[in-house]
This record gives C-alpha cells, structure tokens and sequence, in this order.
C-alpha cells in the first residue's frame, strides 16, 4: 500500500512538473502559433533567393502559402517533395503563391537545399527566424504552412506533415481560389 501511494505521488509531482516546462502556446494547444485563422496577417517583407522582395501588400490578389522550413528538417524534408508535386505544381498558374521561408540559415545553405529538395517554388531566407516569429513562437518548432487568402487574412494553419492535414490545406487552396 505504500508503494502504491508513493508511486502516485510520483506520478502526480511528476506530471505537473512536466506541465510546468511546456511553453504557453503548448499549454494552450495552439501548437506554437500566436496567431489564429481569421487574423490579418502582419506586416513583412521576404527576401526571396532571386533577390526580388515581396512584401504582404504585394500579395494582395494571390493564395499565398508560406511554408516555414529549414534544411536541418527531416518533417520538412518529407512534406516538400508534396509540396511541389500536389500544390506548387497544381496551382502556380492561378492567382497563387507558394513561398518557402527558410529558418535562420545562410542563403548559400538555402540555395542548396532547394537544389537537394529539387523545388522549383521561390525559396525566402529569414535572418533570425523574425518572419517565423510573427506567426509562431521561436521554440515551437519549424514544420508549418500559413495559408493567407486574397484579402491578407490567415485561412489555414498546419504543423508537421500529417497527410489528413495536408489534405485539408489542399481543399483550402481549392476553396479559396474557387477550383473544383
């Protein structure tokens, strides 16, 4: 009988130690994002690897997937090759853009990544992971599409590369450009 009460002792200081160490947005099951669907998107502008900036008001008018993603990523090396194939490739000849923004690496690692991952879609850098963290806490891990519809709010969030999910984002895509 003791053991038993010890061990729930255990148990209980344990788990709410362990409560105690996630961070808010896992407490609160947001899954490290700080924004939300239906929020504006804040103000950016990334530098894509071509040299060209874009800002969010130059995106005004597209579906703009932005997809946070970084070479040391074995999700993100696993979700890309569906990117390409099932979203950039499906639908960058509509009012579309897919852009990936690559977690605090230098550019020359950047250009080497999207050559390794054989993307054709514009690639971003992003110095101090600052885009990153206006969607996302810094520590909440780096896997994860912000989908923006035309008017500049967020429509669809994802983290990892879970296929259903995956999926869903797709049939947001679809929705918000009005494809069958």
């Amino acid at each position: 009988m003791r053991k038993t009460k010890t061990l729930h002792r255990l148990t209980f200081v344990l788990f709410f130690t362990f409560l105690s160490l996630l961070s808010p947005a896992q407490k609160q099951g947001n899954r490290g994002y700080h924004v939300k669907v239906g929020d504006s998107v804040p103000d950016f502008t990334l530098l894509l690897l071509n040299g060209d900036s874009v800002s969010i008001h130059n995106l005004r008018g597209y579906v703009t997937v932005l997809q946070f993603t970084a070479s040391w990523c074995s999700v993100c090396r696993k979700e890309m090759p569906h990117l390409e194939n099932e979203v950039w490739q499906r639908f960058k000849n509509d009012d579309f853009l897919l852009v990936g923004v690559d977690y605090d690496e230098p550019v020359d690692k950047v250009f080497d990544f999207k050559k390794q991952m054989k993307i054709t879609y514009p690639m971003a850098i992003d110095p101090g992971a600052n885009i990153f963290s206006l969607f996302a806490y810094k520590n909440s891990g780096v896997t994860r599409n912000v989908v923006i519809d035309k008017t500049g709010h967020i429509a669809y969030l994802t983290r990892l590369y879970d296929r259903e999910e995956f999926q869903g984002m797709i049939r947001k895509i679809e929705e918000l450009l009005q494809k069958p």
